[in-house]
């Protein structure tokens, strides 16, 4: 009898079809514009005249990916993206430093054209964007502040074999978060010798990442 029903229990999982799962890591350079943060560090006379922030400046990113095959040609999963950045300017009154990570979690789905050894997905997602700035002004101890926010993410992605189940992954973003203004206990990024606040991290980029998948 138990023999019988290890035979039929074989039978079942042997015809049950289980989705295909992708997993992706990769690391890459966002192109970032913050408005706001950069005429905060330009008029308050912290970046000297000859060294100003342009309107964008680089990043890095680090990613990782789960994504879940629904049908022939869609695929829904989840993204975790990492984005830090750093500034340090010597002052007369001493070294201003600011760094700031934005953690962006992001539900995505991708419509996918394929072929022997390749793969290219369009899509994007949205997701929640946390926000930590630590801010170091002058001869004063770093400063935290924290935000929660919301972003939305255009993205092409193309992946070729490697092996049977590896891949090289080459991926384009176009990002727009809500990142909003973060804060330390109510108060807002700010500049007491220049009178500047309330600086806001909302942003926009465009990002190239490089890695590697993985399909199960």
């Amino acid at each position: 009898m138990k023999k019988t029903y290890a035979c039929l229990l074989f039978l079942l999982l042997s015809n049950i079809s289980f989705p295909q799962v992708s997993l992706r890591a990769g690391m890459g350079i966002d192109l970032l514009s913050i408005p706001s943060l950069k005429d905060y560090i330009n008029d308050s006379h912290i970046a000297p005249p000859d060294n100003q922030l342009g309107s964008f400046t680089t990043a890095v990113i680090f990613s990782g990916e789960a994504d879940i095959k629904e049908a022939d040609n869609y695929e829904i999963g989840i993204e975790l993206a990492y984005l830090y950045n750093s500034y340090n300017f010597p002052t007369s009154l001493g070294p201003y430093n600011l760094t700031y990570g934005i953690l962006m979690p992001t539900l995505t789905n991708y419509y996918i054209i394929e072929g022997q050894g390749y793969n290219f997905k369009f899509g994007g997602g949205v997701g929640i964007r946390f926000t930590n700035a630590n801010q170091s002004l002058y001869v004063t101890n770093p400063t935290t502040y924290k935000s929660v926010g919301f972003g939305i993410l255009l993205r092409a992605s193309g992946n070729t074999a490697l092996s049977s189940n590896v891949f090289a992954n080459i991926t384009g973003d176009i990002r727009y978060d809500i990142n909003g203004t973060p804060k330390n206990n109510g108060v807002a990024l700010q500049n007491s010798v220049a009178n500047i606040s309330n600086v806001n991290f909302n942003s926009f980029s465009l990002g190239l990442t490089l890695g590697i998948t993985y399909i199960l």
